[in-house]
């Protein structure tokens, strides 16, 4: 894995977690607060949160599905996983085992111990 792929996958899964936790907490805050209390300053601005952070995670992930080829299905897999309340946390820890498995393995090439 080049250095620029890594950097897209730690990208990415920089944005995973704020994009996990923004569906349930902002907006599900922000619908309950309107429904008690009939206040719906709040749903706008928190609305505008969660869809910059999902935005930028879809950004991200097909940035890096150019830099890595993924096939579709591994790609879908991870957009779905950004529609899922909390996905993104297990999202987190699948690219979190593919960034230490392509360090692992640049070291490896770097020390000699594999020739690929």
């Amino acid at each position: 894995m080049d250095i620029k792929t890594a950097a897209a996958l730690h990208r990415l899964r920089l944005a995973s977690i704020p994009e996990a936790i923004s569906f349930p907490a902002l907006l599900i805050f922000g619908t309950g607060f309107r429904l008690a209390f009939g206040y719906d300053a709040l749903v706008m601005p928190l609305g505008l949160i969660h869809g910059v952070l999902f935005i930028t995670y879809v950004v991200l992930l097909l940035d890096l599905w150019n830099r890595t080829k993924w096939p579709f299905k591994r790609v879908a897999f991870f957009f779905v996983l950004a529609i899922v309340p909390f996905g993104g946390l297990y999202g987190d820890r699948v690219l979190r085992r593919e960034e230490e498995a392509g360090v692992i393995a640049a070291r490896a090439r770097k020390e000699g111990v594999v020739n690929a």
